[in-house]
């Protein structure tokens, strides 16, 4: 079995204190649409909105190429984000896949502890339903609110990746955070 590929559903989806992780539907494409037009200057990479159909003509929307959940939030059900994935290879065998992982909140969502507690949640739910031994994300060295929900969440800086991220017409410095299976467990 790949180290990404999807143990089975068997888990079920998360749930903690402020927030849940559901799949994306069809439903949920307007909404997708709206934030993908008002991106956070964290998240704003030029990119054209894709729709969750064509999303889907290419194959499902959690699997061993990544995936995508919604981030609800549990007092009143209200859609606040998203929390995605994908995978990256450090090596030419199968076994040295990790995920990478990225979050994007409404702005009403942030600093409220709901984007640490959707990344714990993905963390988890990653390690309990795949075979990865790393899980990682990166973020702007600017985005210090990013870095400290990172953290919080469980995830260890490991360094700057220096140029490494084209956005808003320039190249970026990212900092790396990674947490693996053993740090988690």
């Amino acid at each position: 079995m790949v180290s990404g590929e999807v143990i089975g559903p068997g888990v079920g989806w998360p749930r903690g204190r402020l927030v849940r992780l559901r799949p994306a539907t069809l439903d949920d494409d307007a909404l997708l649409a709206d934030w993908a037009r008002a991106r956070s200057e964290w998240n704003d990479f030029g990119l054209s909105y894709r729709s969750v159909a064509e999303r889907l003509a290419e194959g499902p929307l959690l699997g061993e190429r990544g995936g995508m959940l919604i981030v609800e939030r549990l007092n009143d059900g209200r859609p606040v984000g998203d929390v995605s994935w994908h995978p990256v290879q450090y090596g030419p065998n199968a076994e040295s896949r990790a995920w990478n992982f990225g979050i994007e909140l409404i702005p009403q969502a942030r600093g409220h502890g709901l984007g640490t507690e959707a990344q714990r949640l993905l963390i988890g739910w990653l390690f309990a339903t795949t075979r990865v031994n790393r899980i990682e994300a990166t973020t702007d060295s600017a985005n210090l609110a990013e870095q400290r929900a990172l953290e919080k969440a469980g995830l260890r800086r490991e360094g700057v990746l220096r140029g490494a991220q084209y956005r808003r017409g320039e190249w970026r410095d990212v900092v790396l955070y990674a947490v693996t299976r053993a740090d988690w467990s």
